[in-house]
């Protein structure tokens, strides 16, 4: 089969098809290193802080949620956070060439709370 008629059939349903893509495009920051391997070395060590935040703050929502105290908890939650990856994170963006303060990355993991909190979950099925 033909890459034109890939793209024929995605096109047919394309929801599904969008969803199929995506899920084996290459990853943009491999991508980046591809076409820009100068840039390759900061790209990778971004790609590494955003994915060591978002992890940090995955584990730090799944602990309160366990015990049941998800609310009104964020600066307790954001202390976590710093705590687990601050100081890689700044050592990470460094070496991007970004000089970072506490306050800096503080925001980062504010702003990935908030990409999550509006990002879509997938529908989950109710239990019989």
């Amino acid at each position: 089969m033909s890459f034109l008629n890939v793209l024929e059939e995605v096109g047919k349903d394309f929801e599904k098809g969008l969803k199929w893509a995506v899920e084996y495009a290459v990853p943009v920051e491999k991508l980046v290193g591809l076409l820009f391997p100068q840039a390759a070395p900061a790209i990778n060590a971004v790609a590494d802080a955003t994915s060591l935040i978002q992890g940090a703050v995955l584990l730090v929502e799944q602990k309160y949620a366990a015990s049941g105290a998800q609310s009104g908890t964020g600066p307790q939650k954001l202390a976590e956070v710093m705590l687990l990856a601050g100081s890689a994170v700044n050592t990470l963006l460094q070496q991007a060439g970004i000089l970072a303060d506490n306050s800096y990355i503080e925001s980062l993991v504010s702003a990935v709370v908030g990409i999550l909190k509006v990002q879509a979950m997938p529908a989950t099925k109710a239990a019989a």
